[in-house]
């Protein structure tokens, strides 16, 4: 499926920065209903402040953000989740004393958790069903990203945004992780993905957008940005 005019998500040249210098510029894309998104870059490239902008922890200083069809620029961050579009830092932002199953619980506030969804979270991430009543604190970098993911999971959310997902994790960690992603997508969740690990991103999203100081670059489906030279060489290990 390809981005649309009407896409779920529309980033319509936003900017946005830190008191008042922006990091990003005129970033613009969309994304469609059911479709699976890469942005890639590096380190420091500018993604994160872009999803923050995105769901308000950052105010843009210009441009403007849609989603379903409302415009969310500068909306409150817990009303944009309310709205079905939940956000996975890369620092997880757990709460570590409480188990498994009560961060999964805060999930869903401020609604009452659906027992049918965390059986799902269960399922397709069964070593926390394993783990319910251990503290998150205690859990190892892998299961805190799981968790992490899960407690979004719980909110029901239309769309599904991860920042560098693989943060800290080995690359058999990174590999299962992914694999979860992808039956989420499988399952017609929409996802918009921040990363690093660009094969694990290229892999999993149809489309994706190269993010380099600030701004987006080269973009198209995942097949026309593994082989771009120019990506190659960046991001793949090809010279």
């Amino acid at each position: 499926m390809s981005g649309g005019s009407e896409g779920l998500l529309e980033v319509d040249d936003v900017s946005a920065g830190y008191l008042g210098e922006d990091v990003i510029h005129d970033i613009s894309f969309s994304v469609a209903e059911g479709e699976a998104v890469a942005i890639i870059g590096s380190n420091g490239a500018g993604k994160s402040t872009l999803f923050r902008a995105i769901v308000s922890m950052l105010t843009p200083s210009g441009g403007a953000i849609r989603f379903d069809g409302r415009d969310i620029t500068s909306t409150g961050t817990h009303r944009i989740a309310r709205a079905g579009l939940a956000y996975v830092p890369a620092e997880r932002h757990l709460f570590p004393a409480m188990s498994v199953t009560e961060n999964l619980v805060l999930g869903a506030f401020p609604r009452r958790p659906d027992p049918a969804v965390q059986s799902n979270v269960f399922e397709i991430f069964p070593r926390l069903a394993e783990r319910r009543s251990q503290a998150a604190g205690t859990l190892s970098g892998g299961e805190q990203q799981m968790l992490a993911v899960g407690r979004a999971l719980m909110s029901k959310p239309k769309l599904l945004m991860l920042d560098e997902p693989t943060t800290g994790l080995a690359p058999l960690l990174a590999a299962e992780a992914y694999r979860a992603l992808a039956r989420l997508r499988d399952s017609g969740l929409t996802l918009v993905v921040a990363e690093q690990q660009v094969p694990l991103a290229l892999e999993l999203a149809e489309r994706g957008h190269v993010m380099e100081q600030g701004r987006l670059g080269f973009s198209g489906t995942s097949d026309e940005l593994a082989g771009n030279p120019e990506v190659q060489r960046a991001y793949l290990g090809v010279t």
